[in-house]
This record gives C-alpha cells, structure tokens and sequence, in this order.
C-alpha cells in the first residue's frame, strides 16, 4: 500500500487529526500529532496503508457531536507548540485552569477539533449539572471560582471527562484521547464514484463480532472525516440505492488518520421500455429489477429509471398500460449499460 507523505496530510488537514484509509482498495493512514501544550507543560474489502499522522512536529454530560469534514485549519490558525494560552490576570479569590488533549503519552497534543465543556459537579435543584463555560480552543485557559469542577472533552465520538478541585494553585491537566480518523472516498475500479452517489456508515466493532449493530456514524459522504476512538470499526458502503453494497473491517489507530477507498464491482443501468428495436421510450412506465431467485433489488416508474446495481445477473419487468414484459440481462462491473425491453 501507498502511504500519504505526512507533510501533505498536514497541509490538507493543518492540525485536526490523523489519517487513515481503507478500502475494497488501498487505504492509507496519516499522523496528527503535535507539540506540547499547556503553556510549555509535556467486495472485496478494504486494506489499509499506514500513512499520516494527526499531530503536527514540535458525569451528567452530554455526548460529543459527531465531526464529519475536516476543519481545515490554516497553517497560521494552528496552535504554537510552545506557546502558552493567552491569560487575563487572575483575581485572588478565583483560580486559572489551564487544559490540553493527546492523542496518547508518546503521541503529542491534539491541535484542534476539540469541544471542552466545564460543569458544576453538583446537581443543581433540579437535579441536572450546569455547565459553567465551554471553549473550542486546542488548549484553552480558564478562570474559575475555587471548588470541584467536571470537566470533559471531545474529539469527535472520542471523549474522556475527569473530575478537577480548584483552590489556590494554578491547575493543569492533560486528557488522553486514543482516537484516530477515518476519510471516505468509493471506486469502481480505477474510476472514482462521484461524490454524492456513494454513503458510508460506521458501526463499533467487527462485521463477524455479535452484539449492538446500530450505527455509530450514518451517511458520511465522500471526502469527509470522522473521528473515533481507537479500535476496530465495520464500514458499509452504499453505491447508489441498489443493491452495490461493501462492508469491511477496518483498524483505526490513535492519532492515525486512514483514507478508506471501497472498490465497488457494480455498474449504472439505465432501463427503458420500446415498442420497436432503437425506438422511443414508453413514459408512466412500472419497473422490477429481481434477481434470478426472485428478490426485488429496485422498483420505479418512468420512461428511463436509473439503478446502480452490483455485478451479477437480472431481470427487468417492465408493466405498461395493463401489459408485463421481461428481459434477462447481465451487469458487469464498471460497464455503465442502457437496457432495452421490448413491448412485444
């Protein structure tokens, strides 16, 4: 597999995470890495290629929104690896908190996408926490009254929180946040599915494994990212709305960012139903597409239905002012087809 050259990662993502890819095709994954932080403190299925990465050089809460683009920082908007986070002076009765992610001990400090959210930690009359301040800053600095605090962080659908006592000292705490990123893109062999004609959803674990299967991301299109805790995920693929569908496993590391290319064996057909051979298409057409055991892939009306369909053999019904015809045909993979049914 081909790995993407770190310093291109970094340009294209400036600092939000890692890369990764995966793929019915090749994947590659990137680091996102960066310096330190806290004012100077420390159908084939896919394969994957190790690449860039997400770092550049140098209770009661609610769960964290899902990213799926990159936040496209520029080079001057990303975090100076030695700088500490701008602080207005502190008033003797309150306490400066200052806070900072990594992707792990030995991985450097997230340098942005994340959500920091500081709470109470104790209910209120009601019985709910009341967060108190929230920044989107990649190592922001609060200033607070003394007393215990909640505070989370997150990256993504990665998300850590740790309790945290203010008194009279200055405070700095580190998160750790093992996740990595997955960016999609679909193929049909060497030819690139165009965006907006293939989704892909996430779900925890292995295809193979038993359990929960509800989808942790749904629909993320071509192009986007999303970030997760580190782990294994399945990736399903949807080409169009026929039946073109990949799932594969896919590995994500901490501070990794993977390209998943799923290669799709389908092809485009286009349907229409004649009176004669090369004639015009008969309008307020009913269609089936089944499979030779009798499955309905696709069902539609019109005089030139569209559908996707992966690679493999059919049957086109078409019902035309109180008439039924059929016509077998065959779908080959990355040959785009018009199929003609005869009204006769």
């Amino acid at each position: 597999m081909r790995a993407m050259p770190t310093d291109r990662f970094r340009k294209a993502l400036c600092g939000l995470c890692a890369g990764l890819a995966v793929a019915a095709g090749p994947a590659s994954a990137q680091s996102l890495i960066s310096g330190p932080g806290l004012g100077g403190a420390a159908p084939g299925g896919p394969s994957t290629n190790p690449g860039a990465s997400l770092v550049a050089p140098g209770g009661g809460v609610s769960p964290p929104a899902t990213i799926q683009s990159p936040l496209n920082i520029p080079p001057s908007a990303a975090p100076a690896p030695q700088a500490a986070p701008s602080l207005p002076p502190v008033p003797g009765s309150q306490v400066a908190l200052y806070l900072a992610a990594r992707f792990g001990s030995d991985l450097g400090y997230i340098p942005g996408g994340l959500i920091w959210r500081i709470y109470s930690n104790r209910p209120d009359a009601h019985g709910a926490y009341r967060m108190v301040r929230e920044e989107r800053t990649s190592a922001p600095a609060f200033v607070l009254p003394p007393g215990g605090y909640v505070v989370h962080v997150s990256f993504g659908q990665a998300s850590a929180s740790k309790h945290v006592t203010l008194r009279a000292e200055t405070v700095r705490e580190i998160f750790t946040l093992p996740a990595g990123g997955l960016r999609f893109e679909g193929r049909v062999g060497d030819v690139r599915i165009p965006a907006g004609q293939i989704s892909f959803d996430v779900f925890k674990g292995s295809q193979f494994e038993v359990g929960d299967k509800r989808p942790m991301v749904q629909g993320a299109m071509t192009g986007d990212v999303v970030l997760v805790p580190e782990g294994t995920y399945t990736i399903v693929s949807n080409y169009g709305d026929g039946n073109a569908v990949v799932r594969s496993d896919i590995r994500v590391q901490a501070g990794k960012l993977t390209d998943v290319t799923v290669v799709h064996r389908a092809a485009v057909i286009t349907l229409k139903l004649v009176a004669t051979q090369n004639g015009e298409a008969l309008a307020n057409t009913a269609w089936s597409v089944l499979t030779p055991g009798g499955d309905v892939i696709k069902e539609s009306i019109g005089a030139f239905p569209r559908v996707i369909l992966a690679e493999g053999e059919y049957r086109a019904i078409a019902r035309n002012d109180g008439k039924v015809f059929e016509r077998d045909f065959r779908v080959v993979t990355g040959v785009d087809s018009e199929i003609a049914v005869l009204a006769r």
